[in-house]
C-alpha cells in the first residue's frame, strides 16, 4: 500500500495542483511594497523566511516571537534586505495581554495594519497521547485562542485598510494522524473558526480576506527534530513555503496548500477512502522509534 500511495498521490496531486493553480495570477512583489505586516512566530522557521521575503518586497514589518535575541537578529537582517521598517516585540502567546500589546504597537507606530500573519505554535512533540489534559489546554491557548485574540484585536484596523488575515495551519488540521492528538486538535480548531469567520465577513460585506495555509512536512528545524525519526518523507523547503504563503496572501486566496501536489492528493484521498489513507499513513511510519 505504501508503494501504491507513493505513486498515486503525486499523480493525483499534480492534477489537482494544475486545476487549482494553473489559472493566471498576477502576483507582483510590488503588491507588498509599503504594506504594514505583522508576523508572529518570526524568529525562526517559516516565520523567519516570510519576514525576509517581505523585507525584500519593502514592507513595513512588526515581528513577534518568544526569543528576543533571535528576533533582534531577524530584524537586523530584514533592514539589510530592504524592509521599509522593521521592529519587534518579544513574548509568549500564552500571555493574555500580548495580543493587545502587539496590536497597540502596530496602531501607534503605523496608524493601522494591512496584513496579519498568524504563524506561531507551542511545542507539542510527536508521541502517544499520555493523558496530560493540562498540556492540551496550554497548547490550545497558544495555537488557537491567541490566534483568535490577535485576529479579533486586529479586525478594526484590517477593516479600515481592507486587509488580510493569514492563518498558517497544517495538514494535521484536516487529516488526523497518530502521535499528534493535541497539536491536531488545535489545527482543526483553527480551520473551523476562521472558515466560519470568513463567511460572516462575506455576509457583512467586509472586505477582509482570510487565507488558510495547509502545510505538509516542511524542513524547519523544529519539525525535522520532532518527526524525522518517524516519517521517512523528505521535507519541503521552508523558503519556498514562505514565499507561497505570501503569494497566496497577496492574491487574497482562500487557501494555500504546500507542497501542493502532496497535500491536495492526500485531501482528495481522504474524501474518497479515509480508512485506506489512515492505514497507509500508519504503515508508513517508523512506529518502533516512538517512545511512550
Amino acid at each position: 500500500m505504501g508503494l501504491l500511495l507513493k505513486i498515486f498521490i503525486p499523480l493525483l496531486g499534480a492534477a489537482l495542483a494544475f486545476y487549482f493553480y494553473s489559472a493566471p495570477e498576477n502576483f507582483n512583489e510590488e503588491m507588498l511594497r509599503g504594506k504594514r505586516v505583522l508576523v508572529t512566530g518570526a524568529s525562526s522557521g517559516i516565520g523567519e523566511q516570510m519576514a525576509y521575503h517581505l523585507a525584500r518586497m519593502e514592507a513595513h514589518l512588526l515581528l513577534t516571537a518568544r526569543t528576543e535575541a533571535k528576533l533582534q537578529k531577524v530584524v537586523e537582517r530584514c533592514l539589510e534586505l530592504g524592509a521599509a521598517s522593521a521592529r519587534y516585540i518579544s513574548g509568549s502567546m500564552d500571555s493574555p495581554t500580548l495580543p493587545e500589546e502587539v496590536l497597540r504597537e502596530a496602531e501607534n507606530t503605523w496608524g493601522g495594519l494591512d496584513m496579519l500573519i498568524l504563524n506561531h505554535i507551542g511545542q507539542s512533540g510527536f508521541t502517544y497521547f499520555n493523558g496530560d489534559v493540562g498540556r492540551v489546554r496550554k497548547l490550545m491557548e497558544i495555537n488557537f485562542v491567541s490566534y483568535v485574540a490577535l485576529a479579533t484585536a486586529a479586525l478594526p484596523m484590517l477593516k479600515e485598510s481592507e486587509g488580510s488575515i493569514v492563518v498558517v495551519s497544517s495538514i494535521a488540521g484536516r487529516i488526523a494522524g497518530p502521535f499528534t492528538a493535541p497539536y491536531s486538535a488545535t489545527k482543526f480548531a483553527l480551520d473551523g473558526f476562521f472558515s466560519s469567520l470568513r463567511q460572516e465577513l462575506i455576509i457583512d460585506k467586509v472586505n477582509v480576506s482570510i487565507t488558510l495555509c495547509i502545510l505538509g512536512y516542511i524542513n524547519t528545524e523544529s519539525a525535522v527534530r520532532a518527526v524525522s525519526h518517524v516519517i521517512p518523507d523528505t521535507p519541503a523547503p521552508k523558503e519556498e513555503c514562505a514565499l507561497e504563503i505570501i503569494r497566496g496572501a497577496a492574491l487574497r486566496r482562500r487557501e494555500v496548500r504546500y507542497p501542493p501536489r502532496a497535500v491536495s492528493g492526500m485531501l482528495l484521498i481522504r474524501s474518497w477512502a479515509p480508512e485506506f489513507l489512515e492505514s497507509v499513513i500508519r504503515n508508513s511510519y517508523h512506529v518502533e522509534n516512538i517512545r511512550r
